[in-house]
């Protein structure tokens, strides 16, 4: 997964939100956000670097939709393995 970290909330058994975080360092604190649509919240370090992604419309979500948002960011694309315990949540 490209050294990503994918971590899934869930509430009442039911998959709420996830949070795909692009640095994997708990030093790397949020300094801005940027709401893309649909249903991402892109985390940004003080250097302007992303180093995070609030995922909030699950119902949304495709595999496609986050790999054009990760290429836009200039970013490695994920596999649908990447991603399978939140597409089967």
């Amino acid at each position: 997964m490209n050294d990503y970290s994918l971590e899934i909330s869930y509430r009442r058994g039911k998959a709420t939100a996830a949070y795909l975080d692009l640095v994997c360092r708990p030093s790397e604190r949020s300094y801005r956000t940027t709401r893309v649509e649909p249903g991402f919240i892109i985390d940004f370090n003080r250097r302007g670097k992303p180093i995070g992604i609030e995922i909030t419309a699950l119902s949304k979500l495709t595999l496609r939709n986050l790999n054009r948002l990760l290429r836009d960011l200039g970013l490695p694309p994920l596999k649908r393995a990447d991603l399978g315990p939140l597409l089967a949540a």
